[in-house]
């Protein structure tokens, strides 16, 4: 892996796969919901989507039919910290895939007709992410979880602001956060490092911008809540969260390891008890995830109304007995097996190399070595798991139902 900065200060991370014939390409700027005021809630995606709708010198159909030309897939996210922009193509394609990259990520057209049609685009999306209570409980988990800070509020942000926004407004968004010194772009592939430099700077080079802004304090569930959402479905869907560690805590191993042998795979002990001997649910599972300053690990379940009481039930079960029991040796292997399966075969693929360093570069400033992470998972114990369980189990809850007559299961929650 190369790691150079180009004049301008935008961070460039290439690592070499020539046993490839592909290279992915990606280009991350630190510009998410976590780091919008609340006037300014969505923003981070919605300019996400104007970015492949026209650039000074590419219309939205030119942008798609030549990425289609050369068999390329082109694509963008948007999360609570990030928006990253990314592109997959045969090495030789990779000149035109950088420029085309370049081009929706600094010069955005951002027009007003264009604006106006994908903020129906938008609206949209939020309506299909309303039809997925999955979705909507996890957003009102946030909720519970953050309260009024930035992390409460959901990425899409509300249908009434969306259909405010103006060209202006995301104009005035870009200047505070679109830049090369607030922004990364990570290759992996059959592409060298010499290569690499060379197209960057031509690419590049010229762009100039914000350098961006530090993430908020935050911290999760400041105080115990339980909320509810009213919403016609068959099922009751559940979310339980915990406090967990920061992001970049080397915690994150432990506690990577205690989600495996808690709700995290199909051997974990929710899923066995809770779907395959209760069959009380098709979906239940759990996970962690890191932030700026705090972390929250929550467990979901979607079940049948007339289980929820006894599913909530048994989550706190399977809890306590992992408190008060611990861990068996074979859970302990099985799961410190699945993290190094799961990790080492994701090395396989040129995205998931150039997702992993662009990310981290973004939201650590560092690049973990694949042997550095398989070290530390090596490196877990049984005393490391339990500690991260005590720590993060015997804290303070947030909850969120979503169903019909949804407020009557907060009585149950504990």
């Amino acid at each position: 892996m190369e790691k150079f900065v180009l004049n301008n200060g935008l961070t460039v991370l290439v690592e070499e796969m020539p046993y490839l014939r592909s290279v992915s390409i990606g280009a991350w700027v630190k510009a998410g919901s976590m780091l919008e005021a609340p006037e300014e809630n969505g923003l981070s995606h919605f300019m996400e989507h104007m970015a492949f709708k026209g650039t000074a010198k590419r219309s939205a159909r030119q942008i798609a039919e030549e990425m289609d030309f050369i068999g390329g897939q082109l694509n963008a996210s948007t999360s609570k910290l990030c928006t990253n922009y990314f592109a997959k193509v045969i090495d030789e394609d990779l000149p035109q895939a950088a420029d085309i990259l370049a081009d929706i990520v600094c010069n955005p057209a951002l027009d007003e007709e264009e604006t106006n049609k994908e903020r129906g685009v938008v609206l949209e999306e939020i309506a299909m992410v309303e039809d997925s209570p999955e979705d909507v409980v996890y957003d009102v988990l946030s909720e519970a979880v953050f309260g009024g800070q930035s992390l409460g509020q959901t990425i899409l942000g509300p249908a009434e602001k969306l259909e405010k926004y103006t060209p202006d407004d995301l104009r005035a968004f870009r200047q505070r956060h679109y830049g090369p010194k607030n922004a990364v772009v990570a290759l992996a592939g059959n592409v060298t490092a010499e290569q690499a430099r060379e197209l960057m700077e031509e690419k590049f080079g010229g762009w100039t911008g914000a350098a961006g802004e530090e993430f908020p304090q935050a911290v999760a569930i400041d105080q115990p809540r339980k909320l509810a959402r009213e919403k016609d479905t068959e099922q009751v869907h559940l979310g339980v969260s915990f406090r967990s560690h920061e992001m970049g805590s080397p915690e994150v191993y432990p506690t990577a390891v205690l989600n495996n042998i808690l709700g995290g795979g199909m051997s974990s002990r929710l899923f066995q008890r809770i779907r395959e001997e209760l069959g009380m649910a098709y979906s239940v599972y759990s996970g962690p995830s890191s932030y700026p300053h705090c972390g929250e690990f929550t467990i979901y379940a979607a079940t049948n109304p007339r289980h929820a009481k006894t599913v909530l039930e048994q989550m706190d079960v399977e809890i306590r007995k992992l408190l008060e029991k611990g861990v068996t040796e074979k859970e302990f292997a099985m799961s410190k097996a699945q993290l190094k399966g799961s990790f080492i075969l994701g090395l396989e693929s040129a995205y998931n190399r150039m997702s992993a360093l662009g990310h981290n570069q973004i939201l650590l400033n560092r690049v973990i070595p694949p042997e550095d992470t398989i070290a530390a998972i090596e490196r877990v114990t049984v005393d490391d798991v339990m500690a991260s369980a005590h720590r993060i189990l015997t804290g303070p809850r947030a909850y969120a139902v979503v169903g019909r007559k949804a407020e009557k299961y907060l009585q149950y929650m504990k």
